[in-house]
């Protein structure tokens, strides 16, 4: 991989990847939305849990009689929450088969009707044609397409031309119940789960379609454990704020995370969106404290050979690796840095959704040495669930 350096603070990057074709282009994260049983107490639980304030509403008192959808947000995090409004509904239909779940995921650009026709003209799925939505507070486009795996989608939103406060036919969200929030800062990568040998198909899709770039790959001899393995490919666009890794499972002795989740979504979907903060030990500090459930620890043994797998970055380290290991905190380096991770339990009673939080100290890597400690943990959740 050839790569060259660039300033990009805002996101926390270093690298733009020569290999992509840049050009939509991409300018980051714009919203994504779940698909739940229940917005109003998902929203209540995603402010109280997570730390999200109240912003915008959608629903019956805004004149939507399909729908009711509650947008939270955390820095540059907007996540909306929509549920149905009656039975026959394709919001119920996907909540009724998956669960809770992701289904939109918006990027944010220039031009949403250039966005379109660029990626429809390469092979994309039109889901919503360029559609102009508009209130007193302006205009803004957005154009869908079907992502390369299960029901999830593509939405292109341009907002360039947009003061309200999300989007038209939303209205302020005044709540008296803002609980702090915890810092996160941004999404820093949405992860996808597909069927058997379905890895390299959505790969080529997100090369040939979005002009995306493999920049980093694990195998199934990288990524397994005594009893379950799984391949991993990571893409991103040319300037590195949208990464996508994609996962399929791999043969093993038992039934792998990845083969877990799609008994329970019932297909390919968004497995975990991980989230960036600058401040891992008071983020994940506040989050337990708030009830957050995450994975088990890792043995001790893990923790005392961090200062050989940071290797020449060990000097560099800021943090107390005590406090580390107290809230099970998962270390590793690359070339570029160090980084800092935790993984939370599913969100929902399916095993399916989760997050991360991440904190990078200049590695631009997704933790390939902290696999096997990871894997292993979920592992010990499965067999509790019975679905090792």
């Amino acid at each position: 991989m050839t790569t060259k350096k660039i300033e990009n603070v805002e996101y926390g990057l270093e690298k733009i990847f020569d290999g992509a074709q840049d050009f939509l282009p991409l300018l980051g994260t714009d919203y994504v939305e779940f698909y739940v049983g229940n917005a109003k107490q998902a929203a209540h639980y995603y402010k109280t849990a997570f730390g999200f304030q109240s912003l915008a509403y959608s629903g019956l008192e805004t004149g939507n009689r399909e729908a009711a959808s509650y947008v939270l947000v955390q820095n540059k995090i907007r996540i909306v929450l929509t549920t149905a409004l009656n039975s026959n509904s394709h919001i119920g239909e996907h909540v009724k088969k998956h669960g809770d779940g992701v289904k939109v995921n918006a990027l944010w650009v220039e031009d949403a009707r250039k966005s379109f026709e660029e990626t429809v003209k390469r092979g994309a799925k039109p889901f919503m044609e360029p559609k102009v939505e508009k209130d007193e507070n302006g205009e803004v486009v957005r154009a869908g397409i079907y992502a390369p795996y299960g029901e999830t989608i593509h939405m292109f939103v341009e907002r360039k031309n947009y003061n309200g406060v999300f989007l038209p036919g939303y209205v302020k969200w005044n709540s008296d119940y803002n609980p702090s929030p915890v810092g996160f800062k941004f999404v820093d990568h949405m992860v996808a789960n597909t069927d058997w040998d379905r890895m390299n198909v959505a790969m080529k899709w997100y090369e040939d379609v979005m002009g995306f770039v493999n920049f980093l790959s694990f195998d199934d001899k990288q990524i397994t454990t005594e009893y379950s393995a799984l391949m991993s490919k990571v893409m991103s666009n040319g300037n590195g704020r949208i990464k996508y890794p994609i996962n399929e499972p791999a043969k093993g002795k038992k039934k792998s995370q990845i083969e877990e989740y799609i008994d329970f979504y019932e297909g390919e979907g968004v497995q975990h969106l991980a989230l960036a903060t600058d401040d891992i030990i008071t983020t994940v500090g506040q989050l337990k404290a708030r009830g957050v459930e995450f994975l088990p620890p890792p043995p001790q043994a893990y923790y005392d050979e961090i200062p050989k797998r940071l290797g020449v970055h060990k000097d560099m380290m800021k943090e107390d690796l005590k406090k580390l290991q107290e809230l099970s905190i998962l270390v590793d380096a690359d070339e570029d840095g160090y980084l800092l991770q935790i993984f939370t339990k599913p969100l929902e009673d399916r095993p399916t959704l989760f997050f991360e939080i991440i904190q990078r100290m200049g590695a631009t890597g997704f933790g390939a040495g902290n696999f096997k400690a990871l894997f292993e943990s979920i592992e010990r959740e499965q067999a509790l669930r019975g679905t090792l």
